[in-house]
C-alpha cells in the first residue's frame, strides 16, 4: 500500500508567495531598472572606486578583528557548564537586533574623546578614534561580530569531542588541543562565519556614519556612499546597490552548500 507525503496545506501556499514576492520584487526592480548601458563609467568614477575600495579594506581587517576575538569568545559560550551562559549570548546578540544607529551612538559614548575609554585613550596616547577609518573597522566589526562567534560556536557544539579526549589522553596540552584538533574541525565554520561577517561589515551603514562619519577617501563608504548619491545622481545610486546586492547573492551562493550546511 502505497504512503502519500504529507504536504502543506493550500490555504498557505498564498501568503507564502506573497512573503516571496515581497522579498524577491524589490530586487528584481533593482536589477530591471539599474543603468545597464552607463553602469561601466559609473562603476569606474574615481569617487566610486575610492569608496569601494576603503568598503574592502575596512571589511577585511573588521573580518580580521572579529576572528581573532570571535572564535576564542565562541569557545568560551561553547564550554558546558559556564555559568551565566544564556546571559553572555545575549549580550554577544544584542547587535544582531540593536539598530546599527544606537550601536555608533554606543561607541562614540565608549570610545569618543569624551568617552569611557576614548577619553582615557586620548589623554595618555593621544589617540583619537571617532571620524577615522579606525572608526569604521570598529563599528563594522561591532556589528559583524555575533554572525562570527554564533557560527563558530553551533561548529565547536556539533564537533566530535572524543578526538579532543584522545589527544588530552595522549598527554597534548590544552592549547596544542585547540590549535591541532579542535580548530581544524570546525574551520568550516570559522570559514563560514568569516565570509558572513565580511558580508556583513561591508554592508554596514548605520553605525559607520555615526562613529565615522562620511569622509571622501577617508570613512565614506560603498553603503554610505549609496545615500548620499540618492540626492545627486540617482543612477550611480542604483549601480553601487547592484554591485552590493551581486557581492552579497555570491557570498549565499558559496556559502549554501560548501560550508553552512557543515555548521
Amino acid at each position: 500500500m502505497s504512503r502519500r507525503r504529507a504536504g502543506a496545506p493550500a490555504v498557505l501556499l498564498v501568503p507564502a508567495l506573497i512573503g516571496l514576492a515581497f522579498l524577491v520584487l524589490p530586487l528584481l526592480g533593482l536589477v530591471i531598472r539599474a543603468p545597464w548601458r552607463r553602469l561601466g563609467p559609473l562603476l569606474t568614477d574615481p569617487a566610486v572606486l575610492t569608496a569601494l575600495r576603503l568598503s574592502l579594506i575596512t571589511a577585511t581587517l573588521a573580518t580580521a578583528l572579529c576572528v581573532l576575538v570571535g572564535v576564542p569568545l565562541a569557545w568560551l559560550l561553547a564550554q558546558p557548564g559556564l555559568p551565566g551562559r544564556s546571559v553572555l549570548r545575549a549580550l554577544v546578540t544584542v547587535p544582531l537586533v540593536l539598530p546599527p544607529v544606537v550601536g555608533g551612538v554606543a561607541l562614540l559614548l565608549v570610545l569618543g574623546r569624551r568617552g569611557l575609554i576614548g577619553a582615557w585613550l586620548d589623554d595618555v596616547f593621544g589617540v583619537t578614534l571617532p571620524f577615522t577609518p579606525a572608526a569604521v573597522v570598529l563599528a563594522e566589526a561591532f556589528v559583524a561580530l555575533p554572525f562570527l562567534v554564533l557560527s563558530v560556536e553551533g561548529a565547536l557544539r556539533a564537533a566530535d569531542r572524543r578526538y579532543e579526549e584522545a589527544a588530552a589522553t595522549l598527554g597534548a596540552g590544552r592549547w596544542t588541543v585547540f590549535r591541532r584538533v579542535t580548530l581544524p574541525l570546525v574551520a568550516p565554520g570559522v570559514l563560514a562565519g568569516a565570509v558572513l561577517a565580511w558580508a556583513r561589515a561591508l554592508g554596514e551603514f548605520g553605525a559607520t556614519i555615526t562613529f565615522a562619519g562620511s569622509f571622501p577617501g577617508r570613512t565614506q563608504t560603498m553603503p554610505i556612499a549609496v545615500y548620499l548619491a540618492l540626492e545627486t545622481n540617482p543612477e550611480a545610486a542604483v549601480a553601487l546597490s547592484l554591485l552590493l546586492l551581486a557581492v552579497s547573492v555570491v557570498t549565499l551562493a558559496c556559502l549554501r552548500d560548501r560550508w553552512v550546511a557543515r555548521v
